[in-house]
């Protein structure tokens, strides 16, 4: 792909969102997804699709959307713009194990433009073990590394560095999981041009099914107790607060009068807030204690 155009971006966006579906389906092994097509009466829409009741995934779901129209004020103000119509597309991936040694993980790639000619891409890919398994915690991010050391040597210091502070939980001080990488606004500063912004975003798009499929290994078939289980709803829990109160994506999606329930796809199918809760056995607490800022995964074992 020569040309970074609107329409090729929303096209591979489209063809992204198809072929993880697909395949999803496959290593699910029980259901499929469910589509529910939409439009914005101010301009655009989508296709969100969402699986429950899986083999693997309790509910989960990827969703594709390319919205335009004029420019919310909100975020011309943040902006320091006066006036501008506004193109947006991407692809939200988020998924929720039935099993609690699974973790959760979380993939969005997006661009944005504006008609006075100012563009960025956005995105990244994190993970929410309930259960940090250093092993699998190292194994993930040195994959994020590999993908990432394509396009640049600086890009997974960067974004990891930039995910720690993004994916933080400050009301509990805790990193909602073991982080990944994330990346917001990135342009044609610094050297890179479109085309090569544009090559490293369909990279993370592309690796995100390995990396997945990587993950749940070892650990899909695990056997797991009912205080595991409620472990599991407390930690979904921790995953709620951050994306209701903190998550960009979430506050752009309702700030541009985005379709409801496909932004709150993200959110998990049952949940747990104990008053107080303390972790009961050592697993839980390491867990606990592992989540925090700028710790080295790749070196942790």
């Amino acid at each position: 792909m020569k040309e970074t155009t609107q329409e090729k971006i929303k096209d591979w966006f489209q063809y992204l969102q198809d072929t993880v579906c697909a395949d999803l389906e496959k290593l699910d092994g029980k259901s499929t997804f469910q589509e529910d097509l939409w439009q914005r009466e101010e301009g655009g829409g989508g296709r969100s699709r969402v699986i429950k009741s899986g083999d693997l995934i309790e509910k989960g779901g990827v969703n594709f959307s390319a919205v335009f129209g004029r420019t919310p004020k909100k975020i011309l103000s943040a902006l320091k713009l006066d006036k501008a119509d506004f193109f947006a597309s991407g692809v939200s991936i988020v998924l929720h194990p039935s099993n609690p040694w699974v973790p959760i993980i979380h993939m969005n790639i997006r661009y944005f433009e504006m008609s006075n000619g100012i563009w960025w891409f956005g995105g990244g890919i994190d993970l929410t073990p309930h259960f940090i398994i250093k092993e699998k915690a190292r194994e993930f991010h040195q994959a994020i590394k590999e993908t990432c050391d394509k396009h640049s040597p600086s890009y997974y210091s960067e974004f990891k560095k930039w995910a720690d502070e993004y994916f933080f939980i400050k009301h509990r001080n805790e990193t909602r999981g073991i982080g990944g990488i994330f990346f917001d606004r990135i342009s044609a500063e610094e050297g890179f041009t479109k085309q090569q912004r544009w090559e490293f975003v369909r990279e993370v798009g592309e690796a995100f099914l390995p990396i997945y499929t990587r993950a749940i290994s070892d650990v899909r078939e695990r056997e797991w107790t009912d205080d595991q289980k409620e472990w599991q709803k407390i930690r979904r829990g921790r995953y709620v607060e951050f994306n209701l109160v903190y998550d960009k994506g979430t506050q752009f999606g309702l700030d541009t009068k985005g379709r409801t329930e496909s932004i709150l796809m993200s959110l998990p199918p049952e949940v747990c807030w104990e008053y107080d809760h303390q972790p009961k056995t050592d697993t839980q607490k390491e867990t606990l204690s592992l989540l925090k800022k700028n710790i080295n995964w790749i070196r942790i074992v």
